[in-house]
């Protein structure tokens, strides 16, 4: 890998953002009709590789289930407001109508109530129960405290998310999560992260997850890059995920683990361009955030925003641009990108002649600045 020198004491490598690279097309093109978009991690299959982002303003029980009926899965946020509050309607409209310079340190005092764990119940019966497949989200610092809850109230897929999760959490307070003991442990599939280089991602594939979630300090409401100065350009990052995969696959004697991009899928062609560096699904947030279901209200932020001691993203106004399924699904009333998500997807892999996410991860990219 090629380096630059920074200054006489330090060298770093060029990466690249999905902004800097574009897709090549090919040979042989296809109708977008004949293109499938959908995939499979463990024993639930989707019909369009997208998650949505375990963050309350994308995320409630009703949005999750309407996503899951468009053939994607929803990801609950166990450590929202609605896992803390009954009835968290008023309290997302109030976050909604505050001005810039209240919105983070309201939302700390909103967000110190405790997470009520027959609440979390609740809250995974009520998607269950609509028969779509079950995700959810915890914290590491969250996840002993809360993992029997979830499980027993019938998740489907367990997300492990931080801004960064590591297998080699080090620690002098307390006994830090022993990811690979957990996993075995526990009879439901894990998708773990964020993560954003090659041999850190090498080590979550090694404790057994199913999944990786590739991505740190890139969403559109964060801020770690300012403040904690730590980012990594997302298609150098999936593209080194998607590295340490094959040789997983390799070392591991054909264990397939699945590379999900997790920030910085802004617009539709993003997505295939994520998918063009090898990921296999991508989660997204601010673009469904911008759906009028969303518990948002046209607002979108994470939990960083609220973060007690460290604010590490905002709230941030996304507006309104049509509902989940013309998100997603179309159609599209727009030239921008932020509609029809699929549809780009699917014209994006007739365009290049791939049939499938798995053939379109081969597909030619260049670097475009």
């Amino acid at each position: 890998m090629t380096e630059i020198e920074i200054g006489r004491g330090k060298r770093g490598r060029t990466a690249y953002g999905f902004d800097d690279i574009a897709i090549v097309p090919s040979r042989r093109t296809r109708d977008p009709e004949e293109v499938s978009v959908a995939w499979q991690i463990d024993a639930y299959r989707f019909e369009i590789p997208v998650l949505a982002a375990p963050m309350d303003s994308v995320v409630s029980p009703a949005t999750a289930i309407e996503i899951g009926r468009l053939g994607g899965v929803g990801v609950l946020n166990l450590e929202g407001l609605w896992t803390r509050y009954e009835d968290p309607e008023p309290l997302l409209a109030e976050i909604a109508g505050l001005d810039d310079v209240e919105a983070t340190r309201r939302m700390q005092e909103v967000y110190e109530a405790p997470v009520l764990p027959e609440l979390v119940a609740r809250r995974i019966a009520e998607v269950r129960e609509a028969g779509v497949t079950v995700a959810a989200a915890l914290s590491p610092q969250r996840t002993a405290q809360l993992w029997k809850a979830v499980v027993d109230a019938g998740v489907d897929l367990f997300v492990i998310r931080g801004t960064t999760v590591s297998a080699e959490h080090v620690s002098g307070r307390a006994e830090p999560l022993n990811l690979k003991q957990f996993i075995y442990e526990l009879d439901v599939p894990v998708i773990v992260g964020g993560c954003a280089t090659y041999q850190a991602a090498l080590h979550l594939m090694r404790t057994g997850a199913a999944g990786v979630l590739v991505g740190f300090g890139g969403g559109a409401s964060h801020t770690t890059r300012s403040v904690l100065g730590v980012a990594v350009p997302m298609a150098s990052a999936v593209a080194d995920v998607h590295a340490a995969r094959r040789d997983y696959l390799d070392e591991s004697g054909g264990r397939y683990v699945h590379v999900i991009a997790d920030g910085g899928v802004g617009r539709s062609g993003d997505v295939s361009k994520a998918i063009a560096c090898g990921a296999d699904a991508v989660m997204i947030g601010s673009p469904l955030a911008r759906a009028t279901e969303a518990p948002g209200r046209g607002f979108h932020w994470g939990s960083e925003a609220h973060h007690a001691e460290l604010p590490r993203g905002e709230r941030v106004r996304v507006g309104t641009s049509g509902s989940l399924e013309e998100i997603l699904c179309g159609p599209s009333r727009v030239s921008d990108g932020s509609m029809n998500f699929i549809g780009a997807l699917r014209r994006a892999m007739a365009t290049t002649g791939y049939s499938d996410v798995k053939e379109f991860q081969r597909v030619e990219v260049t670097v475009a600045r």
